[in-house]
């Protein structure tokens, strides 16, 4: 066999490629990579594979993508034996999922767990990435591949005084794994997001007393969710092939994608009939089916009254209504929750909702929270305040590019990528589902797939043709990311205060940072850009 030109010779810690995460994404790209017969390492800081489905163990976690869909394609026997029990899959469910390809596959042999990168920094002459441990381990690698996810560093309130409470304080993204009794406990929850919504319901079922604090309302559509029948499972698996390929021909990389219709030239009937159909179809499947939703602010408000009035229908108590209702952002801006029985909730006696516009919190004691309308004796406090998106896990490490540029320095004006792929003056650093690429815009599976496809090809590429740097040419990176702002500016995303702009961490750019032409259009760019000699990328 010829010796791969990435390969160095075989020294204690030394590897072709390290891969960070092992999530789906850094599972598949080992798998891919291990084809390739490179050596391989993955690190994980957790203590078993599953990145986000293995630390968000919150009550009600779920995907908000059907199961049938967030799953792997790659390997049709795969495909077939994996029996998936509910039309929107459970943490735990995914969690023995990913465990379940981890063994398949064999790749549990080459993930280091329970570690985190403290460092990893390029040098020259020799083009290795050195990385280095919180448990003192270097490693050498020719090439380095995050894997980190896009919502993997959780982030606290900026609430003074968060530190004094002296009750039971969790975090959704960092849940305990030992089962938790809150049957006696007044419950309080910060946060009206995502987790917030699959959580808070659970929570009113299992707390003797919940107390909803509100910083901002989320749109939510119903998933209406329940279990997968035999002959539903059986009728996608004998279309997959056809399903997958529908879903690569999507804006949201989903086969379940129906095409939409544009709300403002079709009659008040024919909206209220197309509202009400794709409200019944459930979760974004209600975002997707309206082409103009997201560009003219008239059909966006069209979406978003017709939400609203269902909130209202929903919620016994008109104020409590119109407190859930948004108004602050269009529809869609933010990320849409997806949620089981969220709005009836307010409907439950032991359930109240604090609206923090209206009453901000003026300090959190050793007993509870206190605003500026009275005192919250609480027994647990739920943070439920997201995430440093996307750019997170990669500005948290210490990466370090040629002449030792910090990778935080490069990004401090804003996220700048080419294709979301990899950042100049950074070489054989590669990035999956980085900023500038769908990613959190579509399915997420299918759109880390595709960047782990291109990668492993594009190595394959490296050692078929002799080189052994690759990195991102100045030009192209800029490029790139003047095109995805002018994509985003012609939406309404950018009016929203969203994770997608980084609104909700102090101090960060705001640049929206996911590519907004769905995944049809970036990976046929990606594509073009192969099939150009991979235009906007230079070898060595």
């Amino acid at each position: 066999m010829t010796e791969h030109p990435l390969k160095d010779p075989v020294a204690e810690n030394t590897w072709d490629v390290i891969v960070v995460g092992a999530g789906f994404a850094g599972l598949y790209m080992l798998h891919r990579l291990k084809q390739l017969d490179l050596r391989v390492l993955v690190i994980e800081a957790g203590s078993d594979v599953g990145g986000t489905w293995y630390w968000n163990r919150y009550p009600g976690a779920r995907c908000d993508v059907e199961s049938l869909s967030y799953s792997y394609s790659f390997d049709e026997s795969l495909q077939q034996e994996w029996r998936w029990p509910d039309r929107y899959a459970v943490q735990p469910d995914i969690l023995r999922y990913a465990q379940f390809v981890a063994r398949r596959f064999s790749l549990y042999p080459h993930i280091v767990f329970d570690t985190r990168i403290v460092e990893a920094c390029y040098t020259e002459p020799d083009h290795a990435w050195r990385i280095s441990t919180d448990a003192g381990v270097h490693y050498v690698a020719g090439v380095c591949i995050m894997a980190t996810g896009c919502l993997s560093v959780p982030k606290s309130p900026d609430i003074h005084g968060i530190d004094r409470f002296r009750g039971r304080l969790l975090h959704t993204a960092n849940w305990p794994r030992e089962a938790l009794d809150f049957s006696r406990d007044h419950v309080g929850v910060i946060g009206t997001g995502s987790s917030a919504v699959q959580s808070i319901p659970i929570l009113a079922e299992q707390s003797a007393r919940l107390t909803v604090f509100q910083r901002t309302p989320n749109f939510s559509i119903p998933a209406w969710n329940g279990p997968l029948s035999e002959e539903q499972d059986r009728r996608c698996k004998d279309r997959y092939p056809v399903l997958r390929n529908r879903a690569r021909n999507t804006f949201s990389g989903d086969f379940r994608e129906e095409g939409g219709m544009k709300l403002l030239p079709a009659s008040p009937a024919e909206r209220e009939k197309a509202l009400q159909h794709r409200w019944e179809q459930g979760g974004f499947h209600y975002q997707y089916g309206f082409t103009d939703a997201g560009y003219d602010t008239r059909a966006n408000e069209i979406a978003a009254e017709f939400v609203r009035n269902k909130i209202r229908r929903t919620v016994a108590d008109p104020e409590v209504a119109e407190r859930l209702c948004p108004r602050d952002h269009p529809f869609g801006t933010k990320r849409l929750c997806v949620d089981t029985g969220y709005y009836e909730t307010y409907n439950r006696a032991n359930v109240e909702l604090v609206d923090l516009k209206r009453t901000p919190v003026e300090a959190v004691t050793a007993r509870g929270i206190v605003t500026t309308g009275m005192e919250y004796d609480l027994d647990t406090l739920v943070l439920a305040t997201g995430f440093d998106a996307m750019t997170g896990a990669l500005v948290r490490m210490n990466v370090r590019g040629r002449n030792h540029e910090r990778l935080r320095d490069r990004w401090q004006g804003g996220a700048s990528t080419y294709l979301g792929l990899m950042v100049a003056n950074f070489p054989n650093l590669f990035m999956i589902n980085g900023p500038g690429s769908p990613s959190v815009l579509c399915n997420m599976m299918l759109a880390l797939e595709q960047h782990v496809e291109w990668i492993s090809d594009c190595i394959e590429f490296m050692g078929q043709a002799g080189h052994r740097v690759i990195e991102a040419s100045p030009d192209a990176e800029r490029a790139w990311t003047d095109h995805v702002n002018r994509a985003a500016d012609r939406t309404l995303y950018p009016r929203a205060d969203s994770w997608y702009v980084g609104a909700n961490v102090p101090g960060k750019a705001r640049v929206f940072m996911p590519y907004v032409k769905g995944f049809k259009a970036y990976s046929e760019i990606c594509d073009s850009v192969v099939e150009k000699g991979y235009e906007g990328f230079v070898f060595a």
